[in-house]
This record gives C-alpha cells, structure tokens and sequence, in this order.
C-alpha cells in the first residue's frame, strides 16, 4: 500500500495541509488519525474543521467521546476514541457516521481499527526536526487514493 508524507515546519502548513484536503471531501470522507501525545492531532483537527467552515471552537473530545460540528460545507464529526474500548466503541453506532452525511476525523483511530470502514484517509502524525511534524498519509480505497496523486502530482505530497 503507498504511503504519502507530508512535513508542516509549523501551524501554517498544518493549516494549509488541511485546507487541500478539505477541497477534496465529500459527505462520508473518513480520516483516521494517530500519533503519539503532543504529536498535533488536535491542531490537525482544528485546521480541518476550520477548512470547511465550522465556526465554533473545535477541542478534543476526549471525554465526550464524539463532537458534532455544523460547517458551511460539510457537517464535521470529531471523535476521539482514547479511552474507549473496542466494545465500547461498537455499540456506538460509529457506522451512522462513518457512511453519513459529514467528515468523520477520528483521533486514536487505531485503537478501533476492526471497526473503521474499509475506505478511508489514514494518517500518522510523528515529531520531527525542529518542532517541525511529519504526516504519513496512507489512502485506503480509490477515492483517497486519487486525492494522494493529485496531491502529490501539485507538489504537495512527497
């Protein structure tokens, strides 16, 4: 499977990432994001929610479990699934979101990995050089994959 990278030396090429990616969705994008502590998932998440409009504060959900955003563009669900197990998190009904209307960004989503659709954006956030971070971006299914090329075709993506 390919894999894709992506360096941001700072927010605004996080931002910048996630407003490319943003011009891609359609309703049912799912992006599965992991990385350890302090690795910038929160602020990834932030800068896609920004991207499509959402206009409230967007924090992580780490005791809510999963935060429903109305964007201008696209509803935006916000899940963090940390402190979930797996059981806990299949009787969640995740698949209402996962194959709904909006985008579905799911912090720690490894941990529920059996339970993720099969098509998805998967990316790894890793600290790099100089408070710089590095996105390794795996597209899972046609639809990401084609967003990676072209992506990587603008220069984007390494």
């Amino acid at each position: 499977m390919s894999s894709y990278v992506f360096i941001a030396h700072g927010l605004e090429d996080t931002v910048k990432l996630a407003a490319r990616l943003a011009s891609l969705f359609v309703p049912g994008t799912v992006i599965a994001l992991d990385g350890e502590l302090g690795a910038g998932k929160t602020a990834f998440s932030q800068a896609v929610a920004k991207a499509i409009g959402v206009e409230e504060v967007v924090n992580s959900p780490t005791f809510t479990i999963i935060k429903e955003y109305e964007g201008t563009k696209l509803p935006f669900y916000h899940m963090d699934v940390y402190r979930l197990s797996l059981e806990e998190a299949d009787e969640l009904g995740l698949d209402d979101y996962f194959y709904g209307e909006g985008i579905t960004l799911i912090e720690w989503a490894s941990l529920i990995e059996e339970l993720l659709p099969p098509e998805r954006l998967s990316i790894q956030l890793e600290h790099g050089e100089n408070q710089s971070r590095r996105f390794r971006i795996v597209p899972k299914g046609e639809p990401y994959r084609q967003w990676c090329i072209q992506l990587k075709e603008n220069g984007l993506l390494l």
